[in-house]
């Protein structure tokens, strides 16, 4: 029994281990959740900069899909649609965000092919 026992926690702590590895290294998950309101703010966010950038109009139509990778705060890699008032288009986009510094930098916001 006790050995069970022994064999339970040692497994539990090498899954854990594993996770929290995967974690550190920084791979892609995807988001599973695009409707979370964080990231519909990432994905306005990303707007507002480009727009100010490109000196645009778009607005954020909605999030299509993304993914996140931890490195020295969280990449942001979303592909969203957004209209100009008069076509709608897609859009992927990458946010490096930093909370504990408040900080955002929109690194990426190219078109995609329809």
């Amino acid at each position: 029994m006790r050995l069970q026992s022994v064999v339970f926690l040692l497994l539990g702590f090498l899954a854990t281990m594993s996770v929290r590895n995967q974690a550190i290294a920084g791979g892609w998950e995807p988001i599973k959740n695009i409707n979370d309101p964080h990231v519909i703010d990432i994905a306005n966010y990303a707007v507002t900069e480009h727009d100010k950038q490109a000196g645009l109009n778009l607005k954020l139509e909605k999030v299509i899909s993304g993914e996140t990778k931890v490195v020295d705060g969280i990449i942001y890699c979303l592909n969203i649609t957004a209209s100009d008032g008069s076509a709608s288009n897609k859009y992927n986009l990458a946010v490096l965000e930093k909370l504990e510094q408040h900080f955002r930098n929109l690194t990426s916001f190219v078109p995609l092919q329809n």
